[in-house]
C-alpha cells in the first residue's frame, strides 16, 4: 500500500485502535480478539515491551490489517518501528523529524499536538493526521475551538475517549478517534480477552454512525 491508500483506510475507518501493555506475550492476543471484532487499524506503543516484533509478526499473520507503531517520541523510535514494518507512526508530541523519516519510507504519521500552533506545525510540515492529545483534559469545547479556524486539517481525538463520549467527540467534527485504555488493558485470561472482543464490536457500531 502507499501511504495515500493507508490515509484513505484511516480516514475511512476513523477508529484506530492504541495497544500499550506491560507484557509482550499479551500482545499477540489482544490482537487477534481486536481483528476478530472487525478492528481494521491498530497500533503497537513503543513503550510496549517487544513492540517492533510484535508488529512484524501482527503483519504477516494479518495482512489485511492496518498495523503502525505508537508513541514514536524521537527518529531513534521512528527507525525501529519502520524496522518492524510499522504501517504508520503514531506521536504523542510534535516532531517534525519523525514526519521526514515516516514519508521518506511512504508510510503517513498521525502527529500529536495540543496548541493551535503545534496542530499548524505538523501540518505545514506534511503530517498526514494531526492528533489532539490528550483530548480528554482540553475537552470537547476546545476541540471545537481548535476545529473552527483550522477545519481545513485532518484532526484526531486521542486520550480518554469512551463509549460514553465517542459520540461527542465525532459530531465535533473529529476526522477519527484513537481508543486505548477504554479498550485495550492488561489482559490475563479468556475473559478479559472476551471483553476486549465485545468492547471493540461496540465502539465499532458507535463508530459507523459517522461513515
Amino acid at each position: 500500500m502507499t501511504r495515500n491508500d493507508i490515509v484513505n483506510s484511516i480516514e475511512n475507518e476513523k477508529l484506530v485502535v492504541v495497544i500499550r501493555l506491560q507484557h509482550q506475550n499479551e500482545v499477540a492476543g489482544v490482537i487477534k480478539n481486536l481483528v476478530e471484532a472487525g478492528i481494521k487499524v491498530l497500533e503497537v506503543t513503543s513503550n510496549t515491551p517487544g513492540f517492533s516484533e510484535e508488529i512484524r509478526k501482527a503483519r504477516q499473520q494479518y495482512p489485511n490489517i492496518l498495523i503502525g507503531a505508537g508513541t514514536v517520541i524521537n527518529t531513534e523510535i521512528a527507525e525501529k518501528a519502520v524496522a518492524g514494518g510499522a504501517q504508520f507512526l503514531v506521536t504523542p508530541n510534535t516532531n517534525i523529524a519523525v514526519i521526514k523519516i515516516a514519508h521518506k519510507n511512504n508510510i503517513p504519521v498521525l502527529m500529536g499536538a495540543l496548541t493551535p500552533t503545534e496542530v499548524c506545525n505538523a501540518h505545514e510540515a506534511g503530517a498526514d493526521f494531526v492528533k489532539l492529545f490528550p483530548a480528554d483534559i482540553m475537552g470537547v469545547d476546545y476541540f471545537k475551538s481548535i476545529k473552527a479556524p483550522l477545519n481545513h486539517i485532518k484532526l484526531l481525538a486521542v486520550g480518554g475517549i469512551n463509549l460514553e463520549n465517542v459520540k461527542a467527540w465525532m459530531e465535533a467534527g473529529a476526522a477519527g478517534i484513537g481508543i486505548g485504555g477504554a479498550l485495550t488493558k492488561t489482559v490475563t485470561n479468556t475473559s478479559q480477552l472476551n471483553a476486549v472482543k465485545t468492547r471493540a464490536a461496540q465502539f465499532i457500531s458507535e463508530i459507523e454512525k459517522f461513515k
